[in-house]
This record gives structure tokens, sequence and C-alpha cells, in this order.
């Protein structure tokens, strides 16, 4: 096989996101769109839901993905509308303050409901109709960079990015039998419209120091590391979660001096 720039084109797929309402779901899902796919945007947000797919031109399910009769009902409606999905992006999450001490069980729950749970629901109703109707295909979810370290404050929810990151490669390695390959992708701030509605110059000036790369990441940064893992461009690549993140995971407590712009390891004031 030769490569070629067909090989990133995703003409005649039908590709399903998750929490695609806003955010890094609606550039992955706007990223698809441009590489050819037919997107499907399973949203619980119906206000959000309607206005993302009407800008992409995609097809708009409000879905609560946490339900599984929910799921159910939108991979139906997606089937029958544009065909069996060969791609999933499992991007729908959230977060909020969970200190180890003062956690609650429903507390708990919610935040693996949200960020966890979804990901086992999607993945098998998924992968059963792309097995059903004889498809290879694509599977991937959004993790976090807190996932692979300690966030104190927020144990819930990084125990449940965890999961998925683990969930991804065992998951990669029963579905590789079928051709469905199963990745995950790792951001860390990442400059999204509600980010960016509250972020103030200090986030900003902080951000520039705590980043390598020294700078927030785009939307579309991560739409394109989307699009590679769904394209033949990526045929041989499952159970591995890519962090895209300009630098964050590899540096390791690394951050630039905020005066020298050097690197020094830990605090800098």
């Amino acid at each position: 096989m030769s490569l070629s720039a067909d090989a990133a084109r995703l003409d005649g797929r039908v590709a399903v996101v998750t929490g695609a309402g806003s955010g890094i779901g609606r550039g992955i899902a706007a990223g698809f769109a441009a590489f050819g796919a037919s997107v499907a945007i399973w949203e619980r947000d119906a206000e959000t839901c309607g206005s993302a797919a009407s800008e992409i031109g995609a097809l708009g399910i409000p879905a609560d993905v946490r339900d599984t009769a929910a799921v159910e009902a939108a991979l139906t409606r997606t089937i029958d509308e544009l065909g069996t999905p060969s791609i999933l992006v499992n991007n729908a999450g959230g977060a909020f303050s969970s200190p180890l001490l003062e956690t609650s069980e429903n507390g708990w729950d919610a935040l693996y409901k949200a960020n966890l749970r979804h990901v086992l629901l999607c993945t098998q109703r998924v992968a059963k109709a792309m097995i059903a109707a004889g498809l290879g295909g694509s599977v991937i979810s959004v993790t976090s960079i807190e996932g692979t370290r300690a966030a104190p404050g927020y144990a819930a929810y990084a125990a449940a990015k965890a999961g998925v990151i683990n969930y991804t490669k065992t998951a990669a390695l029963e579905l590789a039998p079928y051709g469905i390959r199963v990745n995950a992708l790792a951001p860390d701030f990442t400059m999204t419209e509600g980010l960016e509605s509250i972020a103030h110059p200090g986030v900003i000036e902080h951000v520039r120091h705590m980043v390598p790369m020294g700078r927030a990441g785009h939307v579309d940064e991560m739409a394109g590391a989307a699009v590679f893992l769904a394209s033949d461009l990526s045929a041989y690549v499952t159970g591995q979660t890519i962090h895209v993140d300009g630098g964050t995971f590899a540096s390791g407590g690394w951050y630039h001096h905020p005066e020298t712009g050097t690197y020094v390891l830990g605090p800098t004031t």
C-alpha cells in the first residue's frame, strides 16, 4: 500500500460524536465533516445540539448518553438516517470539585456516569452495529491528562478518566479481530468557547508558563488528531492514548520560569 492524501479522507463514512454541542466535541464533529464524513451529533442539550448540527451540516440527535435507552434510540435513528457508523467519538463528559474527604456516593456516581459509564454504553452498542454490518471502524474516547497524574480535589473525575485509558487498551484487544480500532485522546488546557468566556489574563499567562509550547490548545488541534485516528492514516494504530497537550504530559512537572523562560522543576515563585 502506498500512502496518498486520500488516506486522510472520511468520505462515505458515518461518524457519531457525543457531547458535540460545544467545545472539543463540536470541533471534532466539524473536522470530520470537513474531511467528508456524514456526522451525527449526540448531545443532551437540545439547543446546542441543534445549533452545532445546523452549522456543521450534521444530524443532531438530542440524547443523554448516560442513559441506555437514549443511546439505543440515538443509534437506531443514526442508522436509519445516515447509515451504520464506522466512527465513534466518546467525547461527552464533565467535572466538578470532589475532594476525597468530601466526595459523596452520589457525587462519585455522577462523575462515573458522566465520564466513564457512557464510554461502555456507546462503544458496546456502536461496535455491535459495526460487527452486524460487517464493518471495521474506529472508536476514539476523549480522556484527560488528569487520567495519568494526580488531580487533588478531583479524585473521582481523575479516576474515571484513568478508567477510560485502561478501557481503551482492553477494548482495543477485544475488538481487533473485528477490524475495529480503539484509541483515546488526552487533552490538557484547551481553549473552548466556555473556557474562553471566563478566562482572565492571569490564566492565559499561567498557561504560557505551564505548557512547553507556550500556549493553550485549540479545538481544531484536537480535531486534527481525531481525524488521524478515524482515518486510514492510523490503520495500524490501536490501544493508544495520544496526548494532545502541547507537551504538558511529557514535562512531568517542569515549567517555564516566568522571568527567564528556562525550565525549572516545581514552584517558580
